[in-house]
């Protein structure tokens, strides 16, 4: 940050936000207003340009995600910080952020000081995030390793037992004689399989089930 005024772009597709937000920091006295943006094209372009010290970001853009935009203006430019504002509060959106450089994420609906305040923060280099986004991020290196789910969760476990052996070509008798069941249940299992998967036959199923890692040797 070339001095104690961070140089800020606005970049939110949304006019009545991206006006309202404008309005707030034009008329803080410790920051500068730069510029503005609507698109991610835009953002790249008046970054360029304007060489800000902190980029406001939306993350829902027309042309591009902000995450893309931002990923880009980083690239082009390290000294420049990213500061992701945006109603998106889940933790793919959060951490892609975090990837693409930016330094901060606060969600729509922070108060103005706490706003203003981050955008200083950026300007310095720090990292900062909301309340609710701090906690996302605390739990998320806290927790332990996660513990992969079983594929096809939609299915019961005894449909995952028949799915695999759908997998590797097994017909229903062969299945009902493996899991010990009446041919009528397989056909049962058979038909819940095919209904939850969104699949209409037996070669669909074995497609969906060998991309998944079932059957054929796994």
């Amino acid at each position: 940050m070339t001095g104690a005024r961070p140089r800020v772009l606005v970049v939110d597709d949304h006019p009545l936000f991206r006006f309202g937000l404008c309005t707030v920091l034009a008329a803080e006295p410790s920051v500068d207003l730069v510029g503005e943006a609507a698109t991610g094209a835009e953002a790249i372009a008046a970054a360029r340009e304007l060489t800000p010290d902190v980029v406001v970001m939306d993350v829902h853009l027309p042309d591009m995600t902000g995450i893309d935009a931002a990923r880009a203006i980083v690239g082009e430019r390290v000294g420049t910080g990213v500061l992701v504002l945006t109603m998106f509060n889940d933790s793919e959106s959060v951490f892609a952020a975090m990837r693409a450089g930016a330094r901060g994420y606060l969600l729509k609906g922070s108060g103005q000081d706490e706003i203003v305040r981050a955008v200083h923060a950026v300007g310095r280099g720090e990292a900062i995030f909301g309340p609710d986004i701090a906690t996302r991020v605390l739990g998320f290196f806290n927790a332990g390793p996660e513990v992969p789910g079983p594929v096809f969760p939609e299915l019961t476990t005894r449909e995952r037992e028949v799915l695999a052996l759908i997998a590797d070509g097994v017909s229903n008798s062969g299945i009902a004689a493996k899991l010990s069941l009446s041919p009528k249940t397989v056909r049962n299992h058979v038909s819940s399989i095919f209904t939850k998967l969104h699949v209409a036959d037996r070669a669909q199923a074995i497609v969906r089930a060998r991309k998944a890692g079932l059957g054929d040797g796994h």
